[in-house]
């Protein structure tokens, strides 16, 4: 009886957001159960959810083009690595409660394997799985989204003892925690197909970004290709098998890892970060591989600051997770966490301003049209266009969150939405009001990054080019470019909402020196003078994506 209950029993591993092989806990566990004797076959699963592709709160698509196109490469790479060791991926184009209900069998013992997830949209539709195959299947989930595991860190597993700042608790995780050994990659026949499953999930292949049109509910935007911009930081390709090639050639075939503190707050070229975060984001890479990687090029070649910095930022990322764990919904509320009751702007043109990178500060509007045009941003101009957006323009900052949402590469859920709370000033902690002009002088000094994205702009001296409103007419003749008519004016500072108040001497578009909350005078919207050379972020919740 018990080698019979072995053969019948069957493993489902329901793939999301961890599309890989190497080191994914849930694939893992599969193959662990096949090599114990407590299953005999295992059945990987991915699902295209309608509810993926709709429409949000503010009128967007869920999903934008830029990162349908990754997601369904990621997906396609995925499953040509199954067939690789002998397995497949069956895809299902529908909800996963209909998918994982008709693979599990009433005379077949099924245990459906998934990623732990913590955010309520994703926990609503586990939910309507175990109800679809309750009696049919057991659902067990694995945790495998961070660096470290949050058996290790030291605070309690629902986080509520977390700090609500990152640096205590950066300090107390690296005191304290270690990071675990990355998982094996499944090998040839761990991963034991059985026949027999549904024709129609076992040979849907999407092929086309378009193809994902089938799920979109009606009444949504369609999806559509979007060609690369030539300008475009990286061609970024969604799958496992081009998010270890780019952490090979990142670390082991250029040595980039070595200067990374010196380049990451480049915004031009596909070399002044890693650009791992699309992969991350889509679980393509694991964050234990990169960390382990990292430990042998500092072992076989170089430790430096840069070397460290890295792994920082993937701590950061943990913190966003853990932080989303311990306030739940509090982090997707007007009021974030704090719950203090700020006004915001009625004008519906100033979100569409932003949007459409035509704000009038070329620094913003920059940043703005490189997102919409190729679905990525530097952290640098992220944190900009946030505080530009919440903190002067005075717009409900879940507008903000929401867009990214839609046309970000490398939207993560917790990274996104904790990143845009903090930038509105709502998590408790310091408010980082940034001077726009000073940020775009600093970051940009020649107005190259500007001019790739604002061709209007492209004449304007280096000296005009950061607060090109103050240019006479006969300067705007010389430049070949009129303010006001080619390229906008910006929104006067007696028409901005700043939902916190005013800082203290802002007199001019870009902003100017102020305090933010705990610091003192120049450390809060304006910053220090020398804030490229500080060795640490400006303040809590910097780092984006």
């Amino acid at each position: 009886m018990a080698q019979e209950a072995i053969q019948k029993s069957r493993v489902i591993v329901w793939f999301r957001d961890d599309l890989r092989l190497h080191d994914n806990p849930t694939v893992h566990a599969a193959a662990t159960k096949v090599k114990t004797k407590q299953a005999a076959e295992v059945v990987p699963v991915y699902c295209f959810d309608p509810r993926h592709f709709g429409t949000t709160p503010y009128g967007s698509k869920k999903t934008g083009d830029y990162r349908a196109k990754f997601l369904l490469e990621s997906v396609q790479d995925l499953k040509q690595n199954l067939k690789s060791i002998g397995s497949d991926l069956l895809i299902h184009m529908g909800r996963p409660e209909d998918a994982l209900a008709e693979l599990a069998n009433v005379e077949q013992k099924t245990t459906i394997l998934l990623q732990t997830q913590i955010t309520s949209e994703e926990l609503n539709v586990e939910a309507k799985v175990k109800r679809a195959v309750k009696g049919k299947a057991q659902c067990e989930s694995v945790w495998g989204h961070t660096l470290y595991h949050p058996e290790d860190v030291p605070y309690k597993l629902d986080m509520s003892d977390l700090p609500d700042t990152f640096t205590p608790a950066r300090h107390k995780i690296e005191q304290h925690a270690q990071v675990r050994a990355a998982l094996p990659t499944p090998q040839q026949g761990e991963l034991p197909l059985p026949e027999g499953l549904p024709k129609a999930m076992l040979e849907c292949n999407p092929q086309a970004v378009e193809d994902l049109n089938a799920v979109v509910p009606k009444g949504s935007q369609q999806l559509s290709t979007q060609e690369l911009n030539e300008h475009a930081v990286h061609r970024f390709t969604g799958g496992e098998s081009e998010a270890l090639a780019r952490l090979k050639y990142y670390l082991w075939d250029t040595d980039l890892l070595a200067s990374y503190f010196q380049t990451r707050n480049g915004m031009l070229g596909g070399d002044y970060s890693t650009k791992f975060s699309p992969w991350l984001a889509h679980g393509n890479l694991s964050a234990r591989t990169i960390y382990h990687e990292i430990k042998k090029y500092e072992s076989e070649r170089k430790a430096n600051k840069s070397t460290y910095w890295v792994i920082f930022e993937l701590l950061w990322r943990d913190y966003f997770r853990f932080f989303t764990q311990k306030h739940g919904n509090k982090l997707f509320a007007e009021y974030g966490i704090t719950g203090k009751k700020l006004r915001w702007s009625e004008d519906p043109q100033a979100f569409q301003r932003w949007k459409d990178g035509q704000t009038g500060l070329p620094l913003v509007d920059a940043n703005m049209r490189e997102l919409k045009q190729t679905g990525f941003m530097s952290n640098r101009g992220r944190q900009n266009v946030a505080s530009y957006l919440v903190l002067d323009m005075g717009v409900d900052w879940r507008k903000g969150a929401d867009w990214f949402e839609t046309v970000l590469q490398d939207y993560d859920v917790c990274s996104n939405w904790g990143n845009w709370v903090a930038a509105a000033g709502l998590t408790g902690g310091r408010i980082n009001h940034f001077n726009i002009t000073k940020q775009s002088k600093d970051y940009d000094l020649e107005g190259e990054y500007v001019k790739t994205w604002i061709p209007e702009l492209k004449d304007v001296s280096s000296k005009r080019i950061h607060e090109p409103w103050l240019m006479s007419q006969s300067e705007q003749q010389q430049f070949g470019v009129s303010i006001g008519q080619d390229y906008p004016a910006p929104i006067p500072s007696s028409q901005l909402v700043r939902p916190h108040g005013s800082p203290e001497g802002g007199r001019n578009p870009g902003g100017g020196r102020g305090r933010g909350r705990g610091g003192k005078r120049g450390h809060g919207r304006g910053g220090r003078q020398n804030d490229r050379h500080r060795t640490q972020p400006r303040g809590e919740y910097e780092r984006f994506g």
